[in-house]
């Protein structure tokens, strides 16, 4: 998902020194990161959404100021540095640098899908070489089902940013989500058995893997979840709840790989000089380990019982945060 070449004076990327890299500016404790790392990894495969969770978190552990930093010396440090575009310059902030944190450390997840489902990437290689018409098709349905989301979070990437990444935002999306999970369960209970003869992703056709692809665009929205619409996306493509998961887990490698490659070259530096290196691939650890655990969980749980406990659980979840930040 990425970039322009720019005069040297024009740059928007913040290049740290090399000393403020080594001794970070502001703390992000290893409790903290250990944390977040949890979050990331449990929430970003299962249907309860990680995007939610972490706002949540990061509001709940003070990572929210916005208060311009500076260095040892008391000088303004810069993610933007003024110039014509940015005449006064964007400041650097523990809110900018945690952002970017929570969408870096899904690098961790991203392995840890990577890992465990090695098999059908390597079906996917082989079929680009023309040696698997299975592995040719899975390749082509993830694809399709990764250019509607990569097209239309790039053009809102920005709005997004700046109008639904609330408290607010995210308990609406929550308890949406939940209604939709509880209708689609009762619509898969009703009609397994017709349509579900093919229980394979690279059986989807074209336009059914276009089709959770569009699904997918809903997960811009802060809390929705990624691998809730996609699901359900399944669900409703003839997938059994195992398949539609794997499918799901599959089509969130390049859409989650191309999220904190944006974030790398936009924010990645500027982060890495408030909370310094050590933490971020702690947090990544903890959320590669995590993301193996909940996957596993995941396939296990969604092959016997579906999605209803997870909409249940969102339910209650957004109460709890309404109470919490709200009231």
């Amino acid at each position: 998902m990425a970039g322009q070449v720019a005069r040297a004076d024009e740059k928007d990327a913040f290049k740290p020194s090399a000393e403020n890299i080594q001794k970070p500016v502001a703390e992000l404790s290893a409790g903290n990161a250990v944390v977040l790392g949890l979050i990331e990894g449990i929430t970003e495969f299962l249907p309860i959404s990680s995007t939610g969770h972490l706002i949540i978190a990061t509001k709940a552990m003070g990572l929210e100021s916005e208060t311009p930093l500076t260095d040892s010396a008391g000088k303004p440090l810069w993610y933007k540095k003024p110039s014509e575009k940015h005449p006064e310059g964007v400041p650097l902030t523990v809110k900018l640098a945690a952002d970017t944190y929570t969408v870096v450390i899904q690098v961790g997840a991203i392995a840890a899908v990577m890992l465990l489902y090695w098999r059908q990437l390597v079906s996917m290689l082989v079929g680009v070489a023309g040696r698997s018409n299975s592995g040719a098709r899975l390749l082509r349905n993830v694809v399709l089902a990764t250019i509607p989301v990569a097209v239309i979070g790039l053009t809102l990437n920005s709005w997004i940013s700046d109008h639904l990444f609330s408290v607010p935002a995210v308990i609406g999306a929550q308890a949406g989500g939940a209604f939709l999970m509880l209708w689609a369960e009762r619509w898969r209970r009703a009609n397994t058995g017709i349509g579900y003869s093919r229980n394979d992703p690279s059986d989807l056709t074209a336009g059914k893997a276009i089709g959770i692809g569009f699904a997918q665009c809903a997960a811009l929205w802060p809390g929705t979840s990624r691998s809730m619409v996609t699901i359900v996306g399944g669900y409703l493509s003839g997938l059994s709840p195992v398949k539609a998961a794997e499918f799901s887990f599959l089509v969130g490698l390049p859409v989650l790989a191309g999220a904190a490659l944006l974030k790398i070259i936009k924010s990645g530096a500027a982060m890495v000089e408030v909370f310094g290196w050590a933490n971020l691939l702690l947090g990544a650890l903890v959320a590669a380990v995590s993301a193996a655990v909940a996957v596993k969980f995941l396939v296990t749980f969604l092959s016997r019982n579906g999605l209803a406990v997870f909409a249940y659980y969102r339910l209650v979840l957004a109460l709890v945060i309404a109470a919490f930040f709200l009231f």
